[in-house]
């Protein structure tokens, strides 16, 4: 009995300490996940923040005035506040896809890879890992201005400081030249675990180098050296047309659908209809995207008054085709990439071609892409109010205006270009908790949490306002 007893003790004592590891162990740490799944999700988390409309992590369709709300119009007066929209975004970029694209690219690094796949194939992956890393940091640098990023995915800095936006931004650019310089389009990548471009080298680094245009001109008021520098590099190498647009297609099941499905359809609510303020300037165009963008109300399209409540049966609607569960999310678009090459070259940015014909190839691919003909976009431009040499006083409010238009379902990025144009002109509704904002305040966990350097990054940006002007938006 008394060995019964003990052997029953001893089993006891190893089964306690046995349960007691198991405490320790980190039922989360993604031990067995690969790099390949991670960039999958980082993909997706990325995508999603940039394209969904819900008004607790994306509201930039409403600071670009696309949208309106109809009952709850905190947001379109520029409530941050409430729902800390600020955290969410910040949020998401940072743990949902920079520290997941940082995991995936250490764990490819190391991985052992199938003797059946090149190592080039592994250096491709490398290299697109680090291209989405710096997308990533550029919408982040966009929307706060100086931020965490040489000591941001340290786990070992539990309170990162906060670099310059301008020097941060130019070693973003030096790293995708970097990347783009390690790419070999003769191998694969990431096959069918790549959501935008199915692992196609040749495509990525067409995104890279649109990527680069893109940020080289966002820097063209601030430092036209390096911005010219980045131009030049990345213009004969860019977007030819809407099949090179980094877009990922959605599925038609829950949770893989468009947010936009999400936050319209299936939520069962009816929160947003298109402003007056795109909807007139179209109806005076007589724009051919409209029927692509709106629905009609009672024959005609018709927006609702921006920042105050709104009948949502009284006015056109989101289009049904954006609200379908499979359209697509794009982050970059060929339209984009015709208009910073028409603005290049009125900087003196000698990229090639004429501004006006890159003006004009911007707005076709931007009809063409929604469902208008060839001709549609012929005919549009043949309108004196869109033609480029009487359609506005200067280039800026030319290309801006249109560049708005064509930008209708990106948000962040009409955003980010109406502050660089000044155009078209945004007025802020009577009861707004501001102007129209110019950037997001910093998360208020950051100023809990992160004190000391939420105060030093507040003071070097000139004060944790929306009207403060971030570093490249200098007029």
């Amino acid at each position: 009995m008394k060995k019964i007893i003990t052997i029953l003790t001893i089993f006891m004592i190893f089964s306690s300490c046995g349960k007691l590891e198991d405490l320790n162990e980190n039922t989360k740490d993604p031990a067995n996940v690969s790099g390949e799944s991670l960039f999958t999700g980082a993909q997706k988390s990325l995508m999603d923040q940039m394209v969904n409309t819900n008004v607790n992590f994306n509201i930039f369709r409403l600071f670009a005035q696309y949208w309106t709300e109809t009952t709850y119009t905190d947001e379109s007066n520029y409530d941050l506040v409430t729902r800390t929209i600020p955290d969410n975004h910040w949020n998401v970029l940072y743990r949902d896809v920079l520290k997941d694209l940082d995991e995936s690219g250490k764990i490819i690094a190391i991985s052992v890879y199938p003797v059946t796949e090149s190592p080039k194939v592994r250096q491709n992956k490398l290299a697109i890992v680090e291209i989405m890393s710096v997308y990533t940091y550029s919408v982040l640098l966009e929307t706060f201005g100086d931020v965490p990023y040489s000591e941001a995915l340290n786990v070992d800095i539990l309170l990162p400081a906060y670099d310059d936006g301008l020097t941060t931004y130019k070693l973003l650019i030096g790293r995708l030249s970097t990347a783009i310089d390690q790419l070999d389009a003769s191998e694969g990548s990431f096959g069918i675990a790549d959501n935008i471009y199915q692992g196609d080298v040749a495509a990525w680094i067409k995104f890279a180098y649109s990527l680069k245009l893109r940020m080289g001109m966002v820097l063209s008021d601030v430092d036209e050296a390096a911005a010219e520098a980045a131009v030049l590099d990345a213009a004969p190498n860019v977007f030819t047309s809407n099949e090179d647009n980094a877009a990922l297609v959605y599925l038609s099941a829950s949770p893989n659908t468009n947010p936009l499905y999400a936050d319209l359809v299936a939520s069962g609510r009816h929160d947003f209809v298109p402003t007056s303020r795109i909807v007139d300037v179209m109806n005076d165009l007589e724009d051919p995207r409209r029927p692509f963008y709106f629905t009609l109300f009672e024959g005609a399209y018709v927006g609702g008054e921006y920042g105050t409540e709104n009948d949502f049966t009284t006015f056109s609607h989101i289009a049904d085709a954006i609200q379908v569960p499979t359209f697509e999310g794009t982050i970059l678009d060929y339209a984009e990439v015709e208009f910073l090459l028409a603005e290049a070259m009125e900087r003196g940015f000698n990229v090639g071609g004429t501004a006006e014909n890159h003006y004009k190839n911007a707005i076709t691919a931007s009809i063409t892409y929604w469902g208008g003909t060839a001709q549609e976009a012929a005919d549009y431009l043949q309108n004196p109010l869109v033609a480029y040499a009487t359609a506005g006083d200067d280039y800026k409010e030319v290309i801006g205006t249109q560049k708005w238009l064509a930008l209708y379902n990106r948000g962040f990025e009409a955003w980010t270009e109406w502050r660089r144009f000044d155009f078209p002109v945004l007025v802020a509704p009577a009861d707004a908790y501001s102007d129209v904002p110019l950037r997001y305040t910093y998360p208020i966990a950051e100023q809990t949490l992160n004190g000391a350097n939420y105060n030093a990054a507040s003071a070097a940006i000139g004060g944790d306002d929306v009207s403060t002007r971030l570093f490249w938006d200098k007029y």
